[in-house]
């Protein structure tokens, strides 16, 4: 139990360097392999000096007996293809964002994950930051009441991706977040998906993503890639209390707002209600520094060693997915509202 567990990561793009980075440096887990087609890549991440072995082919890493667990970080496209095969050689598996690029592939994971008594955990990297963690920790305490809505704005001038659209590439860390704070994770009763193509890229480059939830409490998510301003911010509003989270704001990215609307009796000689407004004080959470990445791997060592799963599961990430599905329909029927067996989002 108390030695180190041994991982391979599988993909040395944009992500795989990261994950290396943070398998390597903690005390939990022993990297002992980094796979890519493309060897020069693999080797740049792996370095000079290194005893972690450079490897080409997924096959022959999912054969060796020296590896517990696999990080993958490949196209989603590969994900579910490469999660499987690994899964079926005993290997515990954590994948990057998202699980897979359809659901009945994700379902298809979380099945045979659980036949297996193996871990599958998705790498929802924001779920493990200071801010998320406390924000989770303040709804789930009942610090901040019930909660009443999400407002998510997920902002920038961004990279136009030409096989995705701008809900497909941003919302999946506002929706992690939103199933990793709400009680019971995200289980919204609709759907709905406006988006625009001012700029004629041939995606979705503006979007505005609507899901009423089954307590009357409501979310929205805003994502966009044409802003000349990079705003990261999300307000979780409670009856009690309300927080938001200012991730450009390295000083302060939490602050707590004692303040709100409270509603007295109903007038008896006309159907209204009075209305009072709460004005508290504000205050900040003394919030550590720590590299989320690293909590992450702890995260899927700790799940591996408990047997128990992990806080991002592949529920979690096959309930994300759902939602993604859902928008696109949404999206393609005008913005309508999805409700019904075709939002049902439950794993």
């Amino acid at each position: 139990m108390n030695e180190p567990l041994r991982a391979a990561v599988i993909g040395a793009g944009y992500w795989g360097p990261n994950l290396a980075r943070n398998f390597r440096t903690s005390p939990h887990w022993d990297l002992v392999a980094v796979c890519d087609l493309d060897e020069a890549k693999a080797a740049k991440v792996v370095g000079p000096r290194s005893t972690v072995e450079v490897m080409t082919s997924t096959e022959a890493l999912l054969a060796r007996d020296d590896v517990d667990a696999v990080a993958i970080a490949t196209p989603a496209s590969t994900h579910a293809a490469i999660a499987m095969a690994a899964l079926r050689a005993g290997k515990h598996v954590v994948v990057e964002k998202p699980i897979a690029d359809n659901s009945a592939d994700a379902q298809a994971m979380v099945d045979l994950a659980d036949e297996r008594g193996l871990v599958l955990m998705v790498d929802h990297t924001f779920c493990y930051t200071p801010p998320v963690l406390k924000i989770r920790e303040l709804v789930a305490d009942g610090s901040l009441g019930d909660v009443l809505f999400i407002d998510s704005v997920r902002i920038n001038l961004g990279l136009v991706q030409p096989d995705v659209d701008v809900f497909w590439d941003l919302a999946p860390h506002d929706l992690s977040i939103l199933d990793f704070v709400l009680p019971g994770g995200l289980e919204p009763v609709g759907i709905a998906a406006q988006g625009a193509d001012p700029i004629g890229a041939g995606q979705t480059c503006v979007g505005y993503l609507t899901l009423p939830l089954a307590s009357g409490a409501i979310a929205h998510v805003h994502v966009n890639w044409l802003s000349p301003t990079k705003i990261r911010q999300m307000v979780v509003g409670g009856s009690k209390q309300t927080v938001v989270w200012d991730d450009l704001q390295p000083q302060q990215r939490l602050t707590v707002y004692d303040r709100g609307v409270e509603l007295g009796a109903e007038q008896p000689d006309k159907a209204t209600t009075n209305i009072s407004y709460r004005l508290g004080d504000a205050w900040a959470p003394a919030l550590p520094e720590r590299e989320a990445l690293g909590a992450m791997v702890a995260e899927f060592a700790g799940a591996i060693r408990e047997g128990r799963a992990p806080r991002t599961d592949g529920r979690a990430g096959l309930r994300v997915l759902k939602v993604l599905e859902a928008a696109s329909r949404s999206l393609a029927d005008g913005g309508r509202l999805v409700t019904g067996s075709t939002v049902e989002v439950s794993a």
